[in-house]
């Protein structure tokens, strides 16, 4: 059966070498971020595509009716893979979970540190000539509402528990920790932290509202390193100019890469990555490894 890994990136292949990772016969592994026209020419005989970061439009399937599975190497498919269109094609789609918990929630955790301190702005501050110290605020004792209790947000909330952090946390389905709270609201009221872990999909989409952001402690951070879509754009702008959110550190966006005209890299109060929070050397090969597993699985 043969498959295409269309969106290789250099990380993931330095990774690769390094470790000696191998690639499986009959798996073709493309570097790059491919263009709608370059996958319809990559894609042409295969049966299996496996993609990273590379949004898959119907178009592709139109013109390449040997596939009939996908493989996406992460878990937020549905960001890049329209699946109800692959559902009615009969395509089936295999995810890769828990490559990055410990990655990401870590990644999480740093962009808190970042958003409490102000280090970000502090950095930007000296490497323009000026000399500022700013206040922050201590971690210990403070509430996390932690919203979405997976691999990765179970993982962010253990890290919290350890720096002494109130940890709260809501899922869409129950949980049997005892910090759970199965309201969503009762979960976000009186926050000073909202740390977002959750899939993007029709259930979760603009989750949170402006009226859910009006609930945490007034001026309480949010970080978002799960999906842009969770939050409804408007509430989020809205409550950064009023205070209400302090400090937004977000490693997912609407649009990526920033378009010009993007709002966020004009705003003081936030801390921005670039959709980088899994990208550790131990994430990567756990990546491969797992990504390797699952396609061995669709190849029976």
């Amino acid at each position: 059966m043969k498959a295409i890994l269309v969106d290789c990136t250099p990380e993931l292949r330095t990774v690769m070498a390094r470790r000696g990772l191998t690639i499986p016969t009959g798996l073709t592994v493309n570097d790059g971020t491919p263009s709608e026209d370059e996958l319809k020419t990559l894609c042409q005989g295969q049966e299996v595509l496996l993609v990273e970061h590379t949004v898959v439009p119907p178009s592709v399937f139109d013109a390449c009716p040997s596939l009939r599975h996908v493989v996406y190497m992460g878990t937020g498919v549905g960001s890049y893979i329209d699946l109800a269109d692959a559902e009615r094609r009969g395509v089936s789609i295999r995810i890769v979970p828990g490559y990055g918990d410990q990655a990401v929630a870590e990644h999480a955790l740093a962009l808190l540190f970042s958003a409490v301190r102000n280090i970000a702005r502090m950095d930007r501050d000296l490497r323009a000539g000026r000399w500022d110290p700013i206040g922050g605020t201590q971690l210990k004792g403070r509430r996390v509402a932690v919203i979405g209790l997976g691999g990765i947000g179970t993982t962010f909330a253990g890290l919290a528990q350890a720096l002494g952090m109130e940890v709260v946390g809501w899922n869409r389905t129950p949980r049997d920790l005892p910090w759970y709270q199965p309201d969503l609201r009762a979960a976000l009221r009186g926050a000073d932290v909202v740390s977002l872990h959750l899939s993007l999909n029709d259930h979760t989409r603009n989750l949170l509202t402006a009226e859910h952001l009006a609930l945490p402690r007034a001026g309480f951070v949010l970080v978002n390193t799960a999906r842009a879509g969770l939050v409804e754009e408007g509430a989020l702008l809205a409550g950064l100019a009023s205070g209400q959110i302090g400090h937004a550190a977000l490693d997912v966006f609407p649009q990526e890469p920033l378009q010009p005209g993007s709002p966020y890299p004009a705003l003081e109060n936030v801390t921005l990555t670039t959709h980088a929070a899994y990208m550790t050397e131990d994430a990567y090969a756990e990546l491969w490894l797992r990504g390797m597993a699952v396609l061995a699985e669709v190849r029976g």
